[in-house]
């Protein structure tokens, strides 16, 4: 469950960076109303993650899905560049947590 947990932390890492984005500099209101929101609850179920999880795992789990979900809504919903060193490196993000998960 905890896993669970951590995983959903990691998409509301996603939502809260995308919303801070739209949020132009926290200037439009419900962009920032929902970054807020986001944050919290990314926080929140991080924290609970961690009362299982060790430190360095769930947060490397959570900072990678937060990580490579926000580069994925970069290039999807902001154009953002799809430029073969950044797909390297988010493939390397990933390897990263691969590993992680089955090291133990």
């Amino acid at each position: 469950m905890a896993w669970i947990i951590l995983i959903v932390a990691g998409a509301f890492e996603v939502v809260w960076a995308s919303a801070m984005k739209s949020s132009e500099g926290f200037t439009r209101l419900w962009p920032s109303v929902l970054t807020i929101a986001a944050m919290l609850a990314s926080f929140g179920l991080l924290a609970w993650a961690m009362k299982i999880l060790p430190l360095g795992t769930a947060y490397v789990v959570w900072t990678g899905i937060g990580a490579v979900g926000a580069f994925i809504v970069g290039i999807v919903l902001f154009g953002e560049s799809v430029a073969t060193a950044r797909l390297v490196a988010a493939g390397l993000i990933v390897s990263g947590l691969v590993l992680m998960k089955t090291a133990g």
